[in-house]
């Protein structure tokens, strides 16, 4: 339970006054439904000739308020007697019976009412939580977790915490306050039998409460198992094309029908133990009621009991409104019991901790931005065994373009990577106008830089929007002499809608050219004074590379632009071109002064001619 407090502790502050206002109206709804049972009392007693006796009206602190209370309701009702006969009285009081319902009823409708905004905002600030969480943990977080567990986790656990600990949060405070009150009365009315209820109670809990804690860890598995799931889902949709072409499919879907086999497993004890609950509780129920009634009968029967038979029903219906209660909160606590499972793996990525973190005193840079990056000394792994990065130094001034090249696994995305903080290094600094990157706020960092990858990333939506992603009320006008000087406006114009043609997902209703160039221009509208290109320019063809190249060069020109090539011919004019082998720059210079080494450099120009 635990983990519960800690979720609604964290989300639902905000819903403070609907909780109070929840539970004044169980508290009301509980007197109403003792008095509206009280009336039962004075029909048996006094209609129906269980007792005789004669009552005169008693003013207040005349006797104790109990005793007021109980003897004018006595009062009132001999005088509805005495008016309209015992026919007019039964009706007058079943009159106040419904009424009391109503009044009942509606109190008990208004704690649901006040619970409900609590119980889906809850899920709905948790969902918020958890959405903003992923967007701001840092990229490394999701190389070592699972994409289709994590989307497990925001989709099918958030439910499951709604269905099975949401759904029962009216339950969860309705009942014990009825249960508090129920029990209180029957104390009143007869300790000796209620002593003897609350040690058969807790019997009943412990007996549930066994079968609850199975089903927390059958439900962790399963959600686990559901994870699976969704990984090879979301896998399965992103390399269709390689599972085709590879004639794999019966594999894949092997695999999966094994996977969803277990699931199904899983399921079905979760489920069988979860429909135990309900006939479990009713026999568990009915067993205490039977041992009351013989308990409570034995008491009045042998005369060492201080109620009568119509206060014994009156007991007894008491109890019975507790037994109701008690068997709800039963099932709200194998709910929860259920979804605490689901929470545990949601806190996983709520109490995720972000290492790429703000410094406590950031440094601004704001307008005096030039450009001159230093990596100085830097190591980096992203496992402590395997060193990526061994002791680099690179000096990038500012306006000037510098290209990394080398095998692949040698280290030159990773060092793209590390300069807008989407790792920390391990150790040594990366500078920008002498300022140490870890002592600027990460926004203003960023705010800074323009990326172009190999992969072009778009999103689901219209050619304008994916060109102003990121750029705060960008005009039509600024979108379009984007899209000129990326070389994308004609064929743009060429599409459907022009500007407001939809994509499709990731931008797949264009071609790999046509994508780029799209990303191209979204960097150019965002006019950062450093460039980051990551082979951008590596999986297109020769005609697209060539629009792109243009495009390019026009985005580069007077920036600080850091250049990851794989194709050596469209670095030729790049200020500095560095070689990486094995985490380290092993050559610098000119594209000329390389070739003249006969090095590194020059085994990579050969190995692409042919």
């Amino acid at each position: 339970m635990k983990e519960l407090m800690v979720i609604i502790k964290r989300f639902a502050s905000r819903y403070k006054g609907n909780l109070a206002l929840n539970i004044v109206f169980n508290i009301l709804a509980a007197f109403l439904t003792l008095f509206s049972f009280a009336v039962i009392i004075p029909i048996l007693e006094m209609l129906f000739g269980v007792k005789e006796a004669s009552y005169e009206f008693m003013a207040l602190g005349s006797a104790s308020l109990k005793d007021v209370a109980v003897n004018n309701f006595y009062y009132y009702t001999q005088v509805m007697i005495g008016r309209w006969g015992q026919s007019g009285a039964l009706a007058g009081l079943a009159m106040l019976l419904v009424a009391m319902t109503a009044l009942k009823t509606g109190a008990t409708y208004l704690s649901s009412f006040f619970i409900i905004p609590m119980r889906s905002g809850i899920v709905r600030d948790m969902r918020n939580f958890m959405y903003d969480k992923v967007t701001r943990l840092p990229i490394g977080y999701f190389t070592e977790a699972n994409k289709g567990d994590v989307m497990a986790r925001m989709t099918s656990d958030v439910s499951e915490i709604e269905n099975s600990i949401m759904s029962s949060l009216d339950m969860f405070f309705k009942n014990p306050i009825m249960i508090i009150i129920c029990l209180t009365t029957m104390i009143i009315i007869s300790w000796q039998l209620t002593v003897f209820v609350l040690v058969l109670l807790p019997l009943s809990g412990y007996v549930m409460g066994k079968i609850g804690k199975h089903l927390k860890h059958q439900s962790y598995l399963g959600q686990t198992q559901w994870g699976v799931l969704m990984s090879n889902i979301e896998e399965t949709l992103g390399g269709l094309r390689i599972i085709k072409a590879f004639n794999a499919e019966d594999k894949v879907q092997s695999r999966f029908f094994r996977e969803n086999q277990q699931f199904y497993r899983i399921s079905n004890r979760i489920a069988r133990r979860q429909a135990l609950a309900h006939p479990l509780s009713e026999l568990l129920g009915t067993a205490t009621i039977a041992i009351v009634l013989w308990f409570g009968g034995s008491l009045i029967i042998h005369g060492t009991s201080s109620i009568n038979a119509a206060s014994f029903i009156y007991y007894m219906i008491i109890f019975y409104s507790i037994i109701n209660p008690a068997k709800d909160l039963s099932k709200a606590i194998y709910a929860i019991e259920r979804g605490l499972a689901s929470i545990q793996r949601v806190n996983k990525i709520l109490d995720a901790q972000n290492p790429i973190a703000d410094p406590a005193n950031p440094v601004k840079i704001g307008n005096r931005f030039k450009g001159d990056i230093l990596y100085e000394n830097i190591n980096f792994s992203y496992n402590p065994d395997v060193p990526i990065i061994k002791n680099v130094n690179l000096h990038i001034p500012a306006g000037a373009t510098v290209a990394i090249v080398g095998q692949s696994g040698s280290g030159k995305s990773t060092m793209a990577d590390l300069l807008p903080r989407f790792y920390d290094v391990d150790s040594g600094r990366i500078l920008i106008d002498g300022t140490d990157i870890r002592n600027v706020r990460v926004k203003e960092l960023r705010s800074f830089m323009g990326c172009v990858n190999q992969e072009a990333i778009l999103f689901n939506d219209t050619i304008f929007n994916n060109i102003a992603f990121g750029v705060k009320e960008a005009t039509m006008e600024q979108v379009e002499q984007a899209a000129r000087i990326a070389n994308a406006h004609e064929f743009i114009m060429e599409t459907e809608q022009g500007y407001q043609t939809c994509v499709g997902d990731r931008g797949c209703r264009l071609s790999g050219g046509q994508r780029q160039r799209i990303s191209i221009a979204r960097a150019i509208l965002k006019n950062p004074p450093v460039l980051i290109l990551d082979e951008a320019t590596s999986a297109l063809d020769s005609r697209s590379e060539k629009s792109v190249q243009e495009a390019l060069e026009r985005l580069m020109k007077d920036r600080t632009t850091l250049v990851i090539a794989h194709r050596l011919s469209t670095i030729k004019n790049a200020d500095i071109i560095c070689v990486m082998h094995e985490g380290q720059i092993v050559e610098a210079g000119t594209h000329n002064e390389l070739l003249a080494r006969q090095g590194h450099y020059k085994r990579l120009v050969d190995m692409q001619k042919f």
